[in-house]
């Protein structure tokens, strides 16, 4: 058992570490330690941050515990396992408010920041549509559809009617996959370029699409495949253009005789 002064030394050198340099070079143990602290502050904790790493894998399963499973380790009471929680939730709303605060279109890896531990456990895709302004600020955030994501599950009406509602200036789309895998299905690719030209015909921007997967995520737009499709949109529109101007064209050399 450790000394009736070696706990307070050891709590002490812990919380000096942490004020001088953050959590650079910290354990995750030590994390959960340092946490467990200030909801027992004269107990050593270092057993029961071990155990919670033990059964909980990682950091963020630990974060990610309900307050009942964390008061499954003995040693761990209520108001460790509140407080806990209560950190996992203040980081949440500080990364919203965060992402507020900036571009979105630059961004891509505070987006998946905030919603990772939201969407990262779902057993089924859910595609998400952010809303913004001309400013690129957050104006909502909001589930499209549930379940496999395909061009017949996402309707562009429905993108459509929600931007006119929010009068939304840009659009980023986010869906995960339950797989772990963020690599774009070919069904990806097709939601992704009819909701460009979509949003190409109403003038409303496409930032973005961003897969979520194990840990990491893929961004249409960092890969370049937003602009793409643009320019695939563009040169559609061009083609019609010439087209139609040739008929008309035709129609003036060429008049239908008349009956």
């Amino acid at each position: 058992m450790p000394s009736r002064d070696s706990v307070p030394g050891h709590r002490k050198r812990l919380r000096e570490r942490f004020i001088k340099g953050g959590l650079a070079g910290f354990h995750d143990y030590e994390i959960i330690e340092l946490l467990l602290t200030l909801g027992s502050p004269r107990k050593d904790c270092k057993q029961q941050a071990k155990e919670a790493i033990k059964r909980f894998k990682t950091l963020r399963g630990v974060l990610e515990a309900s307050p009942e499973e964390l008061q499954q380790i003995g040693g761990i009471g209520p108001h460790s396992a509140i407080g806990i929680k209560l950190l996992q939730e203040v980081a949440r709303v500080f990364l919203k408010e965060k992402i507020k605060d900036k571009p979105i279109y630059k961004s891509a890896q505070e987006i998946f920041d905030y919603l990772y531990h939201s969407m990262r456990d779902l057993k089924k895709e859910v595609f998400k549509v952010i809303y913004l302004t001309s400013q690129n600020q957050i104006i909502e955030i909001a589930n499209l559809t549930e379940g496999t994501v395909n061009t017949s599950s996402i309707s562009p009406r429905q993108v459509t009617e929600g931007a006119i509602k929010h009068n939304a200036a840009s659009l980023l789309f986010i869906h995960n996959h339950p797989s772990g895998n963020p690599q774009p299905s070919e069904n990806d690719k097709e939601v992704t370029r009819e909701l460009v030209y979509t949003g190409s015909i109403m003038r409303i921007k496409v930032l973005d699409h961003i897969i979520i997967g194990n840990n990491r995520y893929f961004s249409f737009a960092g890969e370049g495949l937003i602009e793409e499709y643009e320019m695939d949109f563009l040169n559609l529109k061009v083609r019609g253009t010439a087209e139609g101007k040739r008929r008309l064209y035709r129609a003036k050399l060429f008049p239908p005789k008349p009956r």
